[in-house]
């Protein structure tokens, strides 16, 4: 485990909050039992949106009242009084993120989708099947105590780009190849030290969410999949010299042996162990 992902859990009354100081902008809530979990009237200055993973409840949005079933994502701005609530003790369960106005701010003027501060959303609710797995994907890696910081602010850039594409707000054009290329660079050059996105992006002189948007469509993968395969690659180069596979893990930038053989598996379809141990003689 990298140090920076350490992570903060508090569990009350079978709910569990998460935060993490390389993603100060972003915290997360997940609920298993909201009959558990009841709210008055309130709002956040935080902007969030949650997925409902199981039954149903109310949800009170401004002058929007409904039910909201498993599968619905509900969407509130800074300020929306809001409340969601059981139906006659009925189990529910749900997920939620809150981000900060800032920091979504300052990506909608990336993005070339907002102004001057935070521009609200107008749908309070999506059932989008895109979005719900977009969400679904983030949350895993969010909450994911061996990801980096590198794939944990990439997938929030992705995630959140997304969110405004499906609800009809386009981002701004694409970066040129030659500053792909050094990115890409960048990332070959670097990868066997933890990376952020931030000095990816200082180096080629792009925003992030411009960067992963066009890194993605160029490449075929994120920033961090990139990241990620340069390294499986070195481990691989070095397995075949028949290395300890502790030591190949930690010189090829990863954070233990669990992490390589995790990557290494999911991208070669064979363990790190029986990779190196097909060696000739």
């Amino acid at each position: 485990m990298h140090p920076q992902n350490m992570t903060q859990r508090h569990a009350d009354s079978g709910s569990a909050f998460w935060r993490d100081s390389a993603l100060p902008f972003i915290e997360a809530r997940t609920v298993a039992d909201g009959r558990r979990v009841c709210y008055a009237r309130h709002s956040h200055e935080t902007f969030s949106v949650g997925l409902i993973d199981s039954g149903s409840s109310s949800y009170i949005n401004g002058c929007h009242e409904t039910r909201i079933d498993a599968g619905t994502l509900v969407l509130m701005n800074p300020g929306d009084v809001h409340a969601c609530n059981p139906i006659e003790d009925q189990p529910w369960a749900y997920r939620m993120l809150y981000v900060d106005a800032e920091w979504l701010g300052e990506l909608q003027a990336e993005l070339g989708v907002g102004w001057a501060g935070f521009r609200r959303f107008t749908p309070v609710m999506t059932r989008d099947p895109q979005l719900r797995e977009g969400f679904k994907r983030f949350h895993a890696v969010l909450i994911d105590d061996q990801a980096e910081p590198l794939e944990k602010s990439g997938a929030a850039i992705e995630f959140f780009s997304a969110m405004h594409r499906r609800l009809g707000m386009e981002p701004a054009a694409p970066v040129s190849e030659p500053k792909l290329g050094c990115a890409a660079e960048f990332i070959a050059t670097n990868y066997q030290r933890p990376i952020k996105l931030e000095e990816i992006c200082a180096t080629v002189g792009v925003s992030p969410s411009s960067l992963i948007r066009a890194f993605k469509k160029h490449y075929g993968m994120t920033p961090h999949a990139y990241l990620t395969n340069r390294r499986v690659q070195f481990a691989r180069a070095e397995l075949r010299r028949g290395l300890p596979i502790a030591d190949v893990a930690l010189a090829a930038g990863f954070a233990d042996q669990a992490h390589l053989q995790r990557a290494f598996k999911q991208l070669l379809a064979a363990t790190p162990g029986h990779y190196r141990g097909q060696r000739r003689a």
